[in-house]
């Protein structure tokens, strides 16, 4: 095979429970309709197909309050009201992005299942709140609820011709992980979204050295990798964003 073209590195980030503090967002939306999903902790337990309608305090009332079709529209469109004015990023996520949008030799990715109505402008909206322009990223690729993220993974690092072994590819989820190993890509896996560190490393077997139970140590560790400075403030200086840790909506 003919060497790689360009010496560039390539890092493409999830977007709920990753970068966006999904979980926040989810809480929120769901109270505005009479509904609980309970505390961080219960969440990231549940299965999926449960995560939404809650434990067993909140089962009841979320089923009833969530069956029918407008009322899952009514809620839809309140989540992405929240996303688009209201949602935040991780601390540190906000400059760390800007960091690397900067840096001549790193190309930027976002790929995401993100379930907001036409979730490419609630995101654009989203980051530009932070002063992140999504246009200014390499590539970015909404998918399906449920849609496998590695040829989305494959296809930036081929069109982009970058060496597999200088890529990293950014997530919440075991998902995120097989997608990762799937195009070729180191995973940075982050145990503060939808699944905690427990799981993810007992349960679902993620080694534990790729995953990061914080948003400041994995913005270190990233910035360590690319060989990139920490900011002056450490991680998550000079951050203003969501109010506190949590996640998840879709990836």
């Amino acid at each position: 095979m003919a060497p790689y073209p360009n010496r560039d590195q390539l890092v493409i980030f999830d977007a709920d429970g990753t970068t966006i503090d999904a979980f926040h967002a989810v809480e929120q939306s769901f109270l505005r309709h009479g509904m609980a999903i309970g505390d961080l902790a219960r969440f990231q337990k549940r299965r999926k197909l449960f995560k939404y309608l809650g434990g067993l305090r909140e089962f009841p009332n979320n089923l009833r309050r969530q069956f029918g079709k407008q009322n899952r529209k009514r809620l839809l469109a309140t989540l992405t009201d929240f996303y688009r004015t209201e949602a935040g990023l991780y601390p540190g996520i906000a400059p760390l992005l800007q960091t690397l949008l900067a840096a001549p030799q790193v190309r930027v990715g976002l790929v995401t299942r993100n379930v907001t109505m036409e979730p490419r402008e609630t995101l654009r909206l989203l980051f530009a709140r932070h002063d992140i322009d999504l246009d200014a990223f390499d590539h970015v690729a909404c998918l399906p609820l449920g849609g496998d993220k590695t040829p989305s993974f494959r296809e930036a690092r081929e069109r982009l011709a970058i060496n597999p072994a200088r890529c990293y590819a950014c997530g919440d989820e075991y998902s995120d992980y097989v997608a990762a190993i799937g195009a070729g890509m180191y995973p940075f896996i982050v145990a503060y979204g939808a699944e905690d560190r427990l799981r993810l490393r007992k349960t679902l077997g993620v080694p534990d050295y790729f995953i990061h139970a914080s948003p400041a140590e994995f913005v270190a560790k990233l910035l360590h990798t690319l060989g990139l400075p920490q900011s002056p403030g450490g991680p998550a200086g000079g951050i203003h964003s969501a109010p506190h840790a949590a996640a998840w909506v879709g990836s």
